[in-house]
C-alpha cells in the first residue's frame, strides 16, 4: 500500500474511533457505524472496510454503478439516497441493504427485480421536502405489503431535521423507535454526523455517518445521480 493509503487509513481509523467514543458517551450499546462514502473514492471505502466497518452507505445510483461494477467489493454496500423505480434494474446486483424503500411502488420494483431484497422502510420525522420517507401512520401498511411482496423488512430509517440543530431531532427519533419496537423490528438508523447522540439516546441501533468519517465531501453531487 501507498503512503497516501496509509495515511487514508489511519486518518478513517483514528476518526472511526472518535465516532465510537461518541457513541458510547451517548448511552450507545453495540449500535453499528455506516460510513457514508457518497462522493468519496473507493479507496475511502476500503478504509472504512480496514477500520473495521462492515458495509458503507451510498445514495447516488449512477456512482454505485461506477464504483462498484467491476469488482464485487468485501463489504456490503446500503443504498441510503431516495431511490428512483427506474434505477432499481441497474443496482440489483451490486446493493445488499435498501434503506430508503418509502413507497409501494418501490415495493413493487424491488420485489420484481431483486426478490427477498433485504430492506429498511424509511419513515419521515421531518416534514422537509427532498428526503423521501413514508409518514409515520403510513408504516405498519407499508411494511404489510412488503411482507406480503416477499422483501426482508429489517427495520425502519429515518433522516433528522436539516434545522433547529441536534435537538429538533429528538421527539421524531423518538416516535420511529416506538414504532420500531411496536412493529417488533431489529434495525433502527437514526442519526448522522450532526445528530448521532440524540439518535443513540433514543434508541438507535446504526448511525449513518460521513463528514466525520472522511471529511468534507470533494465535489458537488449535481451529476452524479
Amino acid at each position: 500500500m501507498s503512503a497516501a493509503g496509509d495515511d487514508l487509513d489511519a486518518m478513517v481509523a483514528e476518526r472511526l474511533a472518535a465516532v465510537r467514543e461518541r457513541i458510547a458517551n451517548a448511552g450507545g450499546v453495540g449500535v453499528s457505524v455506516l460510513p457514508v462514502t457518497k462522493l468519496f473514492s473507493i479507496d475511502h471505502c476500503r478504509a472504512a472496510h480496514r477500520a473495521g466497518c462492515s458495509a458503507v452507505g451510498e445514495n447516488y445510483a449512477q456512482e454505485v454503478v461506477a464504483k462498484f461494477a467491476g469488482e464485487r467489493p468485501l463489504f456490503a454496500v446500503h443504498f441510503i439516497g431516495q431511490l428512483q423505480t427506474n434505477k432499481v434494474r441497474l443496482l440489483a446486483p451490486l446493493i445488499d441493504v435498501y434503506e430508503s424503500v418509502d413507497r409501494a411502488s418501490l415495493v413493487a420494483e424491488l420485489a420484481k427485480r431483486v426478490p427477498g431484497a433485504a430492506v429498511l422502510l424509511q419513515v419521515a420525522c421531518a416534514d422537509e421536502p427532498g428526503k423521501g420517507g413514508c409518514a409515520l401512520a403510513a408504516v405498519p401498511a407499508l411494511l404489510e405489503t412488503a411482507v406480503s411482496a416477499g422483501l426482508d423488512v429489517r427495520g425502519l430509517m429515518t433522516v433528522g431535521p436539516t434545522v433547529g440543530g441536534p435537538e429538533a431531532a429528538r421527539a421524531g427519533f423518538r416516535a420511529v423507535r416506538s414504532l420500531c419496537d411496536r412493529l417488533r423490528l431489529a434495525v433502527c438508523s437514526m442519526g448522522m454526523t450532526d445528530d448521532l447522540e440524540v439518535g443513540v439516546q433514543e434508541g438507535s441501533t446504526q448511525v449513518r455517518v460521513g463528514s466525520a468519517l472522511f471529511g468534507e465531501r470533494p465535489v458537488s453531487a449535481g451529476s452524479v445521480r
